[in-house]
């Protein structure tokens, strides 16, 4: 049988779900090397953590989550508060010598970000960054390829992340204020795709170029229900529409959409554009990177499949293929879910993460390489570079942002 660990969850609302829910899952569909037991979660008073604790399967709840964190029955710390709370449990877990898991982005902050990476490396302490869409099996299995050598050396590389829920009817959250979110759609779409394309490219920015940020909705309507972490809830929703126009207005002090150009290490290009308001999408978080022998392109929206160009190929017969990347054989993960075709969808990144994460805590290699705080610091220092370079107008090399 396996050993057995205790997580400790720092946080609820929509991430805390999926957390909640790798965890409770990890062990049925894989063979873990630990076993995660669900020990205590984390609420502010206000949330009730006792209800979600029943409801998600932990076995206690807490309201104090300095001393969950210090206390010795706890094996590792996954933190999925709103960003401005992520660095004081991460950095009081890392202090306590325990292994600590993070939402991304790390911190609200860049300075936060890489005080949370020295002290990881200071301690020796292992931590992970759920930059969850690693774990889509055709991601993954693009990674693969890419080192193999399938497309050639790399030349171009584009990616988006668009989704359309943040138009004026949507009220005033924490998403929208600087001060707890850090950034808007920069720091909560643009870290996925830049973190998806380092991981799978294996190249890395070194200069940014004619970025532009833009907050199109400047005041949103304060209201009091709480969102549970999600994105905005259809109570809110119906709230601010029945609004007479008596209700507060907050300012909202982070970006709806943000672009910018790169140039890599091996002096490919590149975009990246995210935005909350592109009408028509509601999570198209993809990208395509184009090779000397061709090229790969992949879209959440249609998550089990991966496109490839092969232009080693007679010319005559030369076109984009199609891959189904839930079935066996190549494709990681797949083979621990469902029988081939059988699709698979978003949770099932965070149960494949979680998976990894215990076979990194116990001394094995995980199925791909797992980001940790100093990886999520070099996606946060992109961050920092296009922010600076939308506001400064001028080239940014990423050796200067640190």
């Amino acid at each position: 049988m396996a050993d057995k660990i205790n997580v400790a969850l720092i946080g609820q609302g929509f991430m805390g779900r999926s957390h909640s829910n790798a965890w409770g899952q990890v062990a049925k569909f894989f063979d873990p090397p630990l076993n995660p037991i669900m020990h205590t979660v984390y609420g502010m008073q206000g949330e009730n953590p006792q209800v979600f604790a029943e409801k998600w399967g932990w076995k206690n709840a807490s309201t104090d989550w300095d001393a969950l964190v210090k206390s010795p029955e706890i094996g590792i710390v996954d933190i999925v508060t709103p960003n401005f709370m992520h660095a004081p449990p991460a950095k009081a877990a890392i202090a306590a010598g325990k292994p600590c898991a993070c939402e991304k982005p790390i911190a609200g902050t860049l300075a936060e970000a890489r005080e949370m990476a020295e002290a990881a490396q200071k301690a020796k302490v292992d931590t992970f960054v759920w930059f969850n869409y690693r774990r889509a099996p055709a991601v993954a299995f693009a990674h693969q390829l890419v080192k193999q050598g399938v497309i050639g050396e790399i030349r171009h590389i584009r990616a988006s992340y668009l989704q359309d829920w943040a138009d004026e009817s949507v009220p005033f959250a924490w998403r929208f204020k600087k001060e707890l979110a850090g950034s808007g759609s920069h720091g909560d779409l643009n870290a996925h795709i830049i973190d998806m394309t380092r991981f799978v490219s294996g190249l890395e920015i070194e200069t940014v170029c004619g970025a532009i940020a833009e907050t199109f909705v400047k005041q949103r309507k304060i209201i009091e229900q709480d969102s549970g972490g999600g994105i905005v809830t259809d109570e809110q929703m119906r709230y601010a529409k029945a609004d007479a126009g008596t209700a507060k207005m907050g300012e909202v002090t982070v970006d709806d959409a943000v672009l910018f150009l790169v140039k890599y290490n091996n002096g490919a290009v590149g975009s990246y554009e995210a935005a909350r308001q592109a009408t028509g999408n509601q999570n198209a978080n993809g990208w395509e990177i184009n090779g000397t022998k061709g090229s790969l392109k992949f879209n959440f929206e249609s998550m089990n499949t991966l496109e490839y160009y092969d232009a080693t190929r007679p010319r005559g017969v030369q076109g984009w293929t199609t891959i189904m990347c839930t079935h066996g054989g190549d494709h990681p993960y797949v083979a621990n879910y469902w029988p081939d075709a059988h699709i698979i969808g978003y949770e099932h990144c965070f149960t494949s993460m979680a998976y990894d994460i215990l076979l990194k805590l116990a001394g094995k290699e995980p199925t791909v390489p797992l980001p940790d705080f100093n990886d999520a610091y070099q996606t946060q220092r992109v961050l920092e570079a296009a922010m600076l370079c939308a506001e400064e107008k001028r080239w940014i090399n990423l050796a200067d942002v640190k």
